[in-house]
């Protein structure tokens, strides 16, 4: 679960630290560009202008989910719980370290609100340990 969490906060900050070097934004594939933006609120937006709390809001959020984690089984519900903090940590570390605090978005899809890969942990992270609770697995050990 630590390796997961590692590995995708230090390579978001690299493509982060590549996608603040964007000046336009860039077709890539089909509906693929990147495009860079700026996010001062929480996903898609929400909550803009209210960094502080935000910030408070997010490490509260991600301290709970690590109290619960650190008691995880291996295999499935480690890796979800991995990509899970990594990406709330890479978005904290994003947050934290801009002048303004800000968090860095650049993947665009279409009409879909522009993301990066930190959200994209916390999703697929949030899905399988989804599939896993429907699946009638438990997250944890006793």
């Amino acid at each position: 679960m630590a390796t997961i969490a590692v590995a995708v906060v230090a390579l978001d900050a690299l493509i982060k630290a590549w996608a603040r070097t964007l000046t336009a934004p860039r077709h890539v594939v089909g509906p693929l560009w990147w495009r860079l933006q700026y996010n001062e609120g929480v996903s898609f937006s929400w909550a803009s202008g209210g960094s502080t709390w935000v910030t408070a809001l997010t490490t509260v959020v991600a301290l709970a989910v690590l109290v619960v984690a650190l008691r995880s089984r291996g295999g499935a519900p480690a890796a979800g719980f991995g990509l899970l903090i990594g990406g709330g940590l890479a978005n904290s570390v994003d947050r934290l370290t801009g002048t303004p605090h800000r968090v860095t978005d650049f993947i665009s899809v279409g009409s879909f609100p522009v993301f990066n890969l930190a959200d994209v942990a916390v999703t697929v992270g949030f899905a399988i340990l989804f599939v896993v609770v429907v699946r009638g697995e438990r997250l944890t050990v006793r």
